[in-house]
């Protein structure tokens, strides 16, 4: 079976590479999977999870936003922000969704402001949701999770 060539970076880093056999992505259409031989399409990222299979391993990505550029043989992910599951600290991103909840709710909140608090809160979440699922996983193996340690 052949593969697809995943990249997936932030202004900052390469979050991930390497040849995977499929790609799931939050896309502004709905959640679409990429496969090899995919049909060559450009779209908008949502905030949200990523998950590439490789063989048997599921990895996991909380993703803000960017852009997605699918080839037949080659995906480029340019991402807001994105971080891969064992990489989030739950407790921070908690921490996180709690200050831009209590600043949104202030009465003096502008529009472009309340915008951002949105966009922030929406990102914190995705991060919490693919963190608590990595927590799951690891602890379904008997291992202890590294913000636990």
């Amino acid at each position: 079976m052949s593969k697809i060539n995943f990249k997936i970076a932030t202004p900052e880093r390469v979050v991930y590479k390497d040849e995977v056999d499929q790609i799931t992505v939050p896309t502004m259409s709905g959640e679409i999977t990429i496969l090899p031989n995919h049909i060559p399409l450009i779209s908008v990222l949502n905030s949200g999870e990523i998950i590439v299979k490789k063989g048997e391993e599921l990895i996991s990505m909380a993703v803000s936003g960017g852009f997605i550029e699918v080839l037949s043989e080659k995906v480029v992910v340019l991402a807001d922000t994105a971080e891969k599951s064992d990489e989030i600290d739950l407790k921070r991103a908690e921490e996180a969704i709690a200050r831009a909840e209590e600043l949104k709710s202030k009465r003096d909140v502008d529009t472009r402001e309340f915008a951002g608090l949105t966009a922030s809160i929406q990102k914190e979440l995705a991060r919490v949701r693919v963190g608590r699922k990595h927590v799951e996983r690891v602890e379904k193996r008997g291992a202890v999770p590294k913000y636990k340690k």
